[in-house]
């Protein structure tokens, strides 16, 4: 399978892998995060707080990206400080799908049409691998935490609550 994701750790030189599930719009309240935690967890064994979610974020009014677990929140101030900025919002749907090129519920933060400032939270640095949107739904890809930092030179702080 090939996203823009996928080549842009490719091209990267990255090792990742691949993981696929089957999603379907999760409603009731629930998350195409939380589902591809429940499915890769049930599927393949993979410890749910391995694995992350995209979020785009305005911090003082311009885009950025927070990738924290899926089993927590994004604290929107922590990430706006990681930035060095004061105030954070999530993002329009909309406006997410438009920068990034993905939808929601797929959004990577690999191959996205335009390198926003990312932020990693501090919580993966204690696994070998974590697990993101590989660009599509039911899908994600395994990449060692040091290898997201490195290619999206992104920072790493506790974002996440």
């Amino acid at each position: 399978m090939q996203t823009p994701a996928t080549l842009a750790l490719t091209r990267a030189g990255v090792d990742f892998t691949v993981h696929t599930f089957d999603a379907d719009d999760p409603g009731g309240g629930g998350s195409y995060g939380e589902q591809a935690a429940a499915a890769l967890g049930h599927d393949l064994g993979v410890d749910p707080e391995r694995v992350f979610k995209t979020l785009l974020v305005e911090v003082d009014g311009r885009l950025a990206v927070g990738v924290v677990p899926v089993s927590g929140q994004l604290d929107l101030k922590a990430l706006a400080a990681a930035l060095g900025g004061k105030r954070a919002s999530m993002a329009d749907p909309k406006l997410a799908e438009r920068t990034t090129g993905y939808v929601v519920g797929g959004i990577s933060p690999f191959g996205q049409r335009k390198p926003l400032p990312t932020v990693l939270d501090s919580a993966a640095s204690g696994f070998d691998t974590i697990l993101v949107s590989a660009g599509r739904r039911g899908a994600d890809v395994e990449v060692a935490p040091e290898d997201l930092v490195r290619v999206l030179e992104a920072r790493v702080s506790a974002i996440g609550r």
